[in-house]
């Protein structure tokens, strides 16, 4: 009774649109998860996503689960789970793909999940690592482990608005692999909350074969 006096006064809100949510509605409210722009990357082995990436390093799958445009459904979730502290947001989007990934039967070949990392000094500030609960979300539904295995050693400026050039020379060497991982031969799912260049994913991914994965396939909330 208390809880629902509560939700009266402070009603928990969407985080696509801010509206208040309904009994029954958990996050994101009935419309925004009709609306979600979903990319169903998943469905094709060979889409736009995955051709981003040729000729750079070898992936073996990429997916997206939303589009991602300026002022769009996926950039608000986005925003309201990074600035606004809704790390569930991230777990529920996880969940939400992964229950598509399932039936893609895409857990058979995954061995586990790694989030790609933020900076100890940015981790602090921020107070969780959304694409590390992105992660979560798909273990839960795959029924794969998630192995935090790579390490961000430097706390480099943002990435917003830099070209893909920039965002390379930004990230080219503060990806490391953990000196106690042993991923020799593992399937890998790697995987952050939005994909714009592809720069992030391209570091992190060389990393993880030059340490032995056997592939290495990539997954994000959105994808520009």
């Amino acid at each position: 009774m208390f809880s629902d006096f509560l939700s009266l006064i402070f009603p928990d809100t969407c985080i696509g649109c801010d509206s208040p949510l309904v009994k029954g509605e958990r996050l994101l409210c009935i419309n925004c998860k009709f609306n979600l722009p979903e990319t169903n990357y998943h469905l094709h082995s060979t889409n736009d996503l995955h051709k981003r990436f040729a000729g750079k390093v070898t992936i073996a799958f990429a997916f997206a689960y939303l589009t991602y445009v300026k002022d769009g459904l996926a950039q608000k979730i986005i925003y309201t789970i990074k600035y606004k502290g809704v790390k569930e947001g991230a777990e529920l989007m996880g969940k939400l793909y992964g229950q598509h990934l399932v039936n893609n039967n895409l857990k058979e070949q995954i061995d586990i999940i790694v989030p790609v990392p933020l900076h100890k000094k940015k981790l602090r500030k921020r107070g969780f690592n959304q694409s590390e609960w992105f992660a979560k979300g798909l273990s839960t539904e795959l029924g794969i482990p998630m192995a935090d295995v790579l390490l961000r050693t430097e706390e480099k400026t943002s990435q917003t608005l830099k070209n893909r050039l920039a965002r390379w020379s930004n990230v080219k060497e503060i990806y490391k692999l953990d000196d106690n991982a042993n991923i020799k031969e593992l399937r890998i799912l790697l995987v952050d909350d939005v994909i714009t260049t592809g720069a992030t994913m391209e570091i992190c991914a060389m990393e993880l074969l030059k340490g032995g994965a056997k592939e290495v396939s990539i997954a994000a909330i959105a994808a520009a």
